[in-house]
């Protein structure tokens, strides 16, 4: 290797030292009752409202640069074939004023049953206690309702989906958690009766210290005529250690 190179190569080392340094990677375990998404249940084997599911991941945070890398995964139960869900993401934060927001892209993968596979864009801003994300499809794919994979021959690109959600410290070690959530189906998969619903959380978290924390909450979603006992409300509580 030319000496120029070697000497770029070692300075761009030294100054990348400092953001190694600050470098963070947590990791996270939890073990929940019942596992929604977006309100809907993601074990349809089970009527009961007992469907426990064990979850888990890790986060990477490249230092001070506002970029991050992760990974999340969970026992599931609605894809035949699969078992397990496993979720690679990877986004930009960085603030504006007084909001912090974040950019970035999240895989949804099912080994075993490719026609689940899901891409999506999100967008996120927090002012306080307050968040708004947004989520955009642009992957054919959408959660096997449509794409290539699923053999529908339709798509699920432009799938949007948006929540709003409220975390605040009401007493010492006591958080209220409420979330909203809305998703409109792109036009190929309205066209087949598929009705646009709402999904919503209420409940709050104690935080037992060392990273421990137990929470419960009502969850749910509308659309119940459609969806079926999916979206049925239930008491969600889950365990969760942060490493």
């Amino acid at each position: 290797m030319p000496r120029a190179s070697i000497k770029l190569l070692s300075v761009a080392f030294v100054a990348a030292l400092p953001l190694l340094a600050n470098a963070q990677l947590t990791g996270n375990v939890s073990l929940t009752s019942n596992y929604k998404f977006r309100g809907q249940d993601q074990d349809t084997s089970k009527v009961s409202a007992s469907k426990p599911a064990v979850q888990g991941g890790f986060d990477y945070a490249f230092g001070d640069t506002g970029w991050y890398v992760g990974n999340w995964n969970s026992s599931v139960n609605w894809l035949s074939g699969n078992s397990l869900e496993t979720d690679f993401y990877g986004g930009y934060k960085f603030k504006a004023g007084e909001v912090d927001l974040d950019v970035g892209a999240l895989a949804y993968l099912y080994s075993g049953n490719t026609s689940g596979n899901t891409v999506e864009l999100y967008g996120a801003a927090t002012f306080g206690p307050l968040v708004a994300k947004y989520s955009h499809t642009v992957s054919k794919d959408y959660f096997g309702w449509a794409g290539a994979k699923s053999g529908s021959g339709l798509r699920g690109r432009n799938t949007g989906y948006l929540n709003l959600a409220l975390a605040k410290e009401v007493m010492p070690k006591v958080t209220l958690k409420a979330s909203v959530g809305f998703t409109r189906f792109a036009g190929d998969i309205k066209d087949t009766g598929v009705p646009n619903y709402m999904d919503y959380s209420v409940g709050g978290a104690y935080d037992f210290g060392d990273g421990l924390t137990l929470g419960a909450a009502i969850v749910g979603a509308n659309k119940k005529d459609f969806f079926g006992p999916v979206n049925k409300a239930r008491v969600i509580a889950t365990l969760t250690k942060t490493l």
